[in-house]
């Protein structure tokens, strides 16, 4: 069984800094991409920032600059650094991870964390 374990959400003030991580835990021989999404009550979740292949990252339009995927495959685990943040950027934001397989031979999987509550207020 394949969990994902979200840790760093809270409470910021405007143009604060908050770091979240993800750490999937399980019997796992391979991740192809993992990510973060985020939604707000009465919105659809979007995505925020993922990393996939070695080096190839995407961001949304509006968090390009301030925020940073970052991922330790050895440690199955991914980062997001979140800098000057804003109270749009209010969220509970998901860790994503795609194409999980538990051997060489098995099939990939998705899954999802349970989320962790990012405020920006003052």
């Amino acid at each position: 069984q394949v969990q994902l374990v979200e840790s760093g959400g809270g409470l910021v003030q405007p143009g604060g800094s908050l770091r979240l991580s993800c750490a999937a835990s399980g019997s796992i021989f391979s991740i192809g991409a993992m990510g973060w999404y985020r939604q707000v009550p009465g919105k659809e979740r979007e995505s925020v920032a993922l990393h996939g292949s070695p080096g190839i990252t995407n961001y949304a339009d509006s968090v390009k600059g301030r925020f940073t995927i970052s991922r330790d495959n050895a440690k199955n685990t991914v980062y997001l650094q979140m800098n000057s943040l804003k109270p749009e950027d209010t969220a509970v934001y998901y860790c994503y991870a795609a194409s999980v397989r538990l051997s060489p031979l098995a099939s990939g999987k998705n899954f999802w964390g349970q989320g962790t509550q990012v405020t920006v207020s003052s």
